[in-house]
């Protein structure tokens, strides 16, 4: 798997490079970039979960998926254990991001074309259950982080999240086998397929609004990308051993863990007036180091499991 997951990233890295060239060049502006964020988040993810969960019932799938909850769960409680010790207070002014990027991944816009693309349309259904997690936690701890207090407001938001909502509509057609016409699920299908150059597209925008030469030369970024990446996942990896999961599963939530840093970072910080700069930053390296650590991981991961 190591060889498919390398293969597949540097696929995705080629075209993250043509957004980059694109949005340099002035052919995408910031507009774009957020016009294209909106439909892939708003339209293309949840139509994709909606169709990977158009499957026949099987009571291995839904062990999975509870298995899936449950793993993505404690994995991001892993990453509040480890990212609060290893970012301190004193750390420097931005150490609320340092933590946010040390813990939540980009399970959504990375994660499910690299998952798709190596575990196919049951990767995807198990990931579903860590994205869920994600944005449980990342509206309660995250806005914690952010804005030092958590509200009910906040909460809703997430929960009212479409690719959160997409999720349980696709779980519950699961559970009845409601069955969406052909026809409509074949232009779905057609939709869902744009996810993969999509989602790297949008990484490609981000990364080409960042200062490339202040991002490799800033020390800070390397150890929070160093924790994300490569500690925060094989940290996780005792906990895949101790579940009873299958291999999917297991790859799944690995996989999921060490994605780079979240986009929602970015937004979180423009949101709650935080130093945006410095997360788009963080998240620019980080995107560009897990072409690097994701195959490393999986490696160490394959040995294990």
């Amino acid at each position: 798997m190591f060889i498919l997951i390398f293969e597949q990233l540097v696929k995705m890295f080629f075209i993250m490079a043509l957004a980059f060239i694109c949005y340099r060049i002035g052919l995408v502006r910031q507009e774009g970039n957020k016009t294209v964020s909106n439909l892939l988040l708003m339209v293309v993810n949840p139509i994709l979960i909606i169709t990977v969960y158009q499957t026949d019932y099987d009571a291995e799938l839904v062990r999975g998926l509870l298995f899936s909850f449950a793993a993505a769960a404690v994995c991001h409680i892993i990453g509040i254990i480890i990212s609060t010790v290893l970012v301190r207070p004193g750390s420097g002014a931005d150490y609320t991001l340092d933590r946010y990027n040390a813990m939540y991944s980009n399970c959504g816009f990375i994660g499910i074309p690299l998952i798709g693309s190596v575990l196919g349309s049951n990767g995807i259904f198990f990931l579903t259950a860590y994205i869920a997690m994600f944005n449980l936690f990342t509206w309660t701890h995250g806005v914690i982080l952010m804005e030092k207090k958590c509200s009910l407001k906040s909460l809703k938001e997430g929960l009212l999240s479409p690719t959160f909502l997409a999720t349980i509509v696709a779980i519950l057609l699961f559970f009845v086998q409601f069955r969406i016409p052909s026809v409509l699920l074949d232009s779905m299908n057609y939709v869902a397929d744009m996810n993969t150059p999509l989602a790297m597209m949008v990484a490609g925008f981000s990364v080409a609004q960042a200062d490339i030469g202040k991002v490799f030369g800033t020390l800070r970024l390397y150890y929070v990308a160093a924790i994300k990446l490569f500690l925060f996942p094989l940290l996780c990896l005792p906990l895949l051993c101790l579940l009873p999961l299958s291999g999917d599963v297991a790859m799944t939530m690995l996989i999921a863990a060490a994605c780079p840093a979240a986009t929602t970072g970015i937004m979180m910080a423009i949101r709650y007036n935080q130093n945006y700069t410095y997360a788009s930053e963080a998240f620019s390296l980080s995107t560009l180091l897990s072409v690097l650590t994701l195959p490393t991981v999986v490696l160490i991961a394959e040995q294990i499991l």
